[in-house]
């Protein structure tokens, strides 16, 4: 009898084409060759050297981890595609030169704004330095969705798997608990690798993903302008006056990271992830063509589906993101004045955010989230018009809290905010007005009566002194004391 029960006693197959060929079936129901799937995933086809591969996978997805996403694999691949094709280190030379920008740009800032200089360190970075110094933003900001995701396929694996794969799989159902997120893991180091290639800094998404740095990557920043017929000192300067930028708003408002951060967490806590949508691309693959599997993998499989409440999250988030950016691009166009080919590099800049990279498009994909300000432009001029209005001091009070924020409708009527902040306030002001009075007992108390006992000087017995009191005609007439009986008798009567 053969030590391996699918070999019929002659070819042996390597576990992985054992699972495979049991999930799928061998050319059976639904037609998915192992083999063909090896072959699509650039696998060897040899027994011996697929029996290593899996033993490796099932290790790794078997290891111990914070949670279902091995967060080290994902950072392992992320660095992996940052390195792809070149990452130069960053010499002393480049480190000199963005020392220098931050520093100018710094001096610049002064007067373009009323938040202080920061005590941020200054860095020039390579692409793998980036990907280690934001990896723990990505994880906070993905750590809901990738619970979900892996939950809804380890589900869906566990769903379809026939009865006698389950008993063949024993103890390797915390390699199945583990298998969603292990790929989302490296679907995520995929995308924030190819997101380390298109930034220029670390606010570069609008959000601090470095909090306390401001840094520039050189070779991204070199990459950025080409083709632009500008010199790269000049753009190299404009990048740092945004990043020094974001940099002072972060940490003059230091409730706004947690308030995009919360925003973010509060839509991914929401996510809800399709099984079927997941079943349907495994069944639409065709297994003799291997770019079909890619392009399902890479098709949005596992994007997940918006519920009305994450659109109301997203749209705050979309307000605030293009709320930052719309002030660190009128605070930048301020102190850039004097640039010559600041108006040019402005409205680059705005493209590039408003449009996003493909890295971008691939997060989004990922976790269903665009990290980017629609409504910069408007967000440009709300600020600009507040500046003329209010000053640049009054402009940056209103970042003083979140309940001081404009709006979508401020974004939409720019002129009148300062009008709807009036009422908002005239109204704010007649309730605490209201409160004080509730506070103070004068609900209980008649209008224009403070004294102790005021309530009792309608009686009857009381009328004669009631009107000599109140100053009723001279002769202490029945006119005067119905009237003060009147008023009297009516707690809180005007």
């Amino acid at each position: 009898m053969s030590s391996n029960p699918s070999d019929r006693g002659d070819n042996p197959q390597d576990p992985l084409s054992e699972m495979l060929a049991r999930l799928f079936g061998a050319g059976g129901a639904g037609g998915m060759d192992p083999s063909e799937l090896a072959k699509a995933a650039g696998l060897p086809s040899d027994p011996n050297a697929m029996a290593m591969i899996f033993q490796q996978v099932q290790a790794m997805f078997s290891a111990s981890s914070d949670g279902p996403v091995n967060w080290q694999l994902a950072k392992d691949n992320a660095r992996r595609v940052a390195a792809t094709g070149s990452d130069p280190s960053t010499g002393p030379t480049a480190a000199r030169e963005v020392d220098e920008a931050l520093h100018l740009a710094e001096l610049w800032l002064d007067p373009a704004t009323d938040f202080a200089s920061t005590a941020s360190l200054g860095r020039a970075w390579s692409r793998a330095e980036w990907v280690e110094a934001t990896m723990d933003s990505w994880r906070r900001l993905t750590e809901p969705v990738a619970v979900s995701i892996s939950e809804a396929l380890s589900n869906a694996i566990t769903a379809q798997m026939p009865e006698e794969m389950k008993s063949m799989m024993g103890g390797a159902s915390s390699m199945l608990a583990n298998m969603g997120g292990a790929m989302f893991g490296i679907q995520l180091g995929q995308a924030v690798g190819a997101l380390s290639k298109e930034v220029v800094s670390s606010t570069d998404v609008g959000l601090p993903l470095a909090a306390g740095t401001m840094a520039l990557l050189p070779a991204n920043v070199a990459a950025f302008g080409e083709g632009l017929d500008i010199p790269e000192a000049e753009i190299r300067l404009y990048l740092a006056v945004r990043e020094a930028a974001h940099a002072r708003l972060f940490a003059q408002a230091p409730w706004l990271a947690p308030h995009l951060f919360g925003t973010i967490e509060s839509y991914a806590r929401g996510i809800h992830i399709d099984i079927s949508k997941i079943e349907e691309a495994a069944r639409d693959i065709d297994p003799s063509n291997p770019e079909s599997i890619q392009a399902a993998l890479s098709g949005g499989v596992f994007q997940p589906q918006r519920t009305g409440a994450q659109e109301a999250a997203l749209e705050r988030l979309e307000t605030a993101l293009a709320l930052v950016e719309g002030w660190v691009d009128e605070v930048t166009a301020a102190a850039t004045a004097n640039l010559p080919s600041a108006g040019a590099l402005r409205e680059v800049i705005r493209r590039r955010r408003a449009s996003g990279g493909p890295a971008e498009h691939t997060f989004a994909s990922l976790v269903g989230l665009e990290l980017r300000p629609r409504r910069l432009r408007d967000a440009a001029a709300l600020w600009a018009h507040l500046t003329e209005e209010r000053g640049i001091e009054g402009r940056d009070a209103i970042w003083e809290h979140p309940d001081l924020l404009p709006t979508s409708e401020d974004l939409d009527d720019p002129k009148g905010f300062s009008r709807r902040r009036e009422l908002l306030e005239a109204a704010d002001s007649d309730v605490d007005a209201a409160l004080k009075r509730l506070l103070d007992g004068g609900f209980d108390t008649p209008a224009g009566d403070g004294a102790p006992g005021a309530e009792e000087s309608g009686t009857a017995g009381d009328a004669d002194t009631s009107a000599d009191t109140d100053g009723g005609t001279a002769n202490g007439s029945d006119t005067g004391n119905d009237n003060d009986t009147d008023e009297g008798g009516k707690p809180g009567a005007p």
